[in-house]
């Protein structure tokens, strides 16, 4: 049930790409205390993308989860942009996140809801 979308300008090599996904994956599973059998992530790299009027790397992640708790977005901030710069070298000041909680009725897999 949780998803994480990364976008960002900077191109990276999709043997790369799969690396980070994998490990963010694990990340995101930690993070939210859930079963990393139910996390999934997406990479898009390459894409035409600015911030501030420059286009110097950057990136732009979606978290996604049933129950994401609002008083950890800050904790989960933290962790992400230190992901992100330590795996894809993008400043912390150059990552907007996104946070949504969904709702379990809204959320289908396997052929059915949460």
């Amino acid at each position: 049930m949780p998803y994480l979308k990364i976008n960002t300008n900077k191109s990276i090599d999709k043997g790369s790409e799969e690396d980070i996904a994998i490990k963010v994956s694990a990340l995101v599973a930690e993070l939210l205390g859930k079963p990393e059998s139910y996390v999934m992530t997406e990479i898009n790299s390459g894409r035409t993308m600015t911030f501030a009027g420059s286009t110097e790397p950057l990136a732009y992640l979606e978290l996604k989860s049933i129950g994401l708790p609002e008083n950890k977005t800050a904790v989960f901030s933290e962790s992400l942009c230190a992901f992100i710069h330590e795996n894809m070298d993008i400043s912390p000041g150059r990552v907007y996140l996104e946070f949504a909680d969904a709702r379990r009725n809204m959320w289908g897999w396997n052929g059915s809801t949460f």
